[in-house]
């Protein structure tokens, strides 16, 4: 075991569906320590994987060999702002997400989108294809406009958008942005960032077959829309963020600043607070563990749940309203279908849910995004709606999650890459340029030193 390597550590993700005994683990201190690490690891024969917060489903961190936990490497390195309020930021890659609020926020800018958890890091997030919710806003991914990439000699290399199409440096931006870590550990991203804004949330419960009726004209209600169906129900939660003005905006602060306003917001927090903390998360553990101890009573508990939906609306920054605490534990698979299949894979679900009655309760996530042009992108090139499917950490699984996915596989679905699916390469590659990612992997890590087994069962073996 080289020197550089700590002592062996076992590794769990959150979700507790992938673990690791690497024969090392290291968290260097800055990006020089990263690169000696990862090219003293290389010349040994030891495979490289980096970790991010363990929030993937999927086996994509799992290694024998070294493991890199970039936790040092985070904070802010970088701020430049342009005469329209944008700004490209350089962010170390161990940042975590919830961080990067404040550490935006402090500066008066926000990422322009967002998914539904900010537990991971910068790194991990784009690497697996995090996406939020809107018809104009795509993935994390998208918002890519560089990075800094450590490769198997621990050279590190910066490449970005800015690259000439087609070349090695813009090939290499493509697979480092969204490619699972298969090209090598990033040590920085640099991200479009656009002036810190703030959101109008309204949440409201409604009827499965409204939605159903025009998935399309539900889409485009809002600036950033999605919706939760109860699995037994007709019932659904609708969630309408919109974007606000400055102008509507510093109405709402002023409002807010005053006695009334204070009074309102007080309560606004408070019933937030049980909403999120006491229902949401407390409440919702014991409604599980409920449907763990006896199955049969899930349809009710749905009904129930679902006939306690009350309409709320709040307004505040950006990222509090873009990300919820999910603080029950679940496992989950989502897939990317076209946005014209979205009505007949949720009908499909409902059906067969209704012929099984399997005991399911965690709602269904519907969600949705714009085509992009990432090479390994779950929208790329179509216009998409995210469907996910999920189950509470103690029940079993894979009767609903291979029922689902046979549903999404017909529609021509495409599993995210760092959820829960049984999808290969051969099945994937008339979805991706399988084949020019392979070209790039195998000229910078000729060796497959950021391969694991995920990675070559979902890209292909590169080398």
């Amino acid at each position: 075991m080289p020197a550089t390597v700590a002592a062996t550590t076992a590794w769990e993700n959150w979700a507790r569906t992938a673990s690791a005994s690497p024969a090392g683990v290291v968290r260097p201190r800055d990006e020089a320590a990263l690169a000696d690490q990862v090219a003293r690891a290389a010349a040994e024969g030891l495979r490289v994987r980096a970790r991010g917060a363990g929030h993937s489903f999927t086996p994509v961190a799992v290694t024998d060999g070294l493991q890199v936990d970039l936790e040092h490497l985070a904070g802010l390195e970088a701020v430049e702002r342009r005469q329209d309020g944008t700004a490209r930021v350089t962010v170390l890659a161990g940042t975590r997400l919830y961080h990067l609020h404040h550490l935006l926020g402090a500066r008066g800018l926000a990422m322009t989108n967002l998914g539904d958890i900010d537990r991971q890091t910068i790194a991990g997030a784009i690497s697996t294809g995090t996406h939020g919710t809107g018809l104009r806003h795509g993935g994390l991914a998208t918002q890519v406009c560089g990075v800094r990439v450590v490769l198997p000699d621990g050279t590190v290399r910066a490449v970005s958008v800015d690259d000439a199409p087609g070349s090695p440096e813009r090939e290499l931006f493509e697979v480092a942005r969204l490619g699972l870590g298969t090209v090598g550990v990033l040590s920085a991203v640099t991200l479009e960032v656009v002036p810190a804004f703030w959101l109008r949330c309204r949440e409201r419960p409604e009827r499965l077959d409204a939605f159903l009726e025009d998935p399309d004209a539900y889409a485009a209600s809002a600036d950033h829309a999605e919706l939760y169906w109860f699995p037994g129900t007709r019932s659904i939660l609708t969630i309408r963020n919109d974007r606000l003005t400055p102008d509507d905006a510093a109405r709402w602060g002023t409002e807010r600043s005053g006695l009334k306003g204070r009074v309102r917001l007080l309560g606004q927090e408070v019933r937030g607070l049980v909403d999120d903390e006491v229902i949401a998360n407390g409440l919702f553990e014991v409604a599980n563990r409920l449907a763990t101890a006896a199955p049969g009573l899930t349809a009710g508990i749905n009904r129930v749940s679902a006939r306690a939906l009350a309409a709320r609306e709040r307004v505040a920054p950006s990222y509090q309203l873009f990300c919820h605490k999910r603080r029950v534990r679940f496992r989950e698979q989502e897939y990317a279908v076209p946005r014209a299949a979205v009505g007949d894979v949720v009908r499909e679900l409902a059906a067969w849910h209704r012929r099984t009655g399997e005991p399911v309760p965690f709602p269904v996530e519907v969600r949705f995004a714009p085509s992009d042009d990432v090479w390994l992108s779950t929208a790329r090139d179509r216009d998409t709606a995210y469907v996910a499917v999920h189950q509470y950490v103690r029940m079993q699984y894979r009767r609903w999650f291979d029922a689902a996915e046979a549903i999404f596989v017909a529609a021509d679905g495409r599993p995210h890459w760092g959820k829960l699916h049984r999808r290969t390469a051969a099945d994937l590659a008339h979805h991706y340029p399988l084949d020019d990612v392979a070209r790039v992997r195998r000229t910078v890590d000729p060796g497959g030193v950021f391969a694991n087994a995920y990675s070559d069962t979902v890209l292909g073996a590169a080398t």
